[in-house]
């Protein structure tokens, strides 16, 4: 159980100032809804569609990338969790825990690509290969 699929339904890239001294990026994903969703397969009958936002802006504020979409998330337990998101806008911690790695790799790796595209950092640090001198 868990993760099924993910699909964009979203993705928006903007430059609004250039970029001249030093910046600093944050990513964020946020959950925004929790529905059931019937499949139609057989031994698959219902899942959870999750809505998501993933922000990364780059602060001062002179650019930002969000990308929107949901992850398809099976569970037994679909209905105490459908009820829990109602009442209290909350995902049990494992359930959590799991969701926000899936959008963070997938969201990550697509940002890293619109980031190149846009001429802005990368929103993650990448190892640096240098050279040591001999004493």
């Amino acid at each position: 159980m868990g993760t099924i699929g993910m699909r964009f339904l979203s993705i928006s890239g903007k430059v609004k100032k250039q970029v001249k001294n030093k910046i600093s990026v944050g990513s964020s994903p946020v959950i925004e809804d929790v529905e059931e969703r019937k499949t139609g397969l057989p031994g698959l009958d219902k899942i959870l569609a999750i809505k998501f936002a993933f922000k990364t802006k780059y602060d001062p504020d002179v650019a930002e990338i969000e990308l929107k979409g949901e992850l398809m998330y099976q569970t037994k337990e679909y209905e105490k969790v459908l009820k829990e998101w109602k009442k209290n806008k909350k995902l049990p911690k494992e359930m959590m825990v799991d969701v926000l790695n899936t959008i963070f790799r997938r969201c990550l790796s697509k940002v890293i690509v619109i980031s190149e595209e846009l001429q802005l950092p990368p929103p993650v640090r990448f190892p640096r290969v240098t050279t040591k001198e001999k004493s």
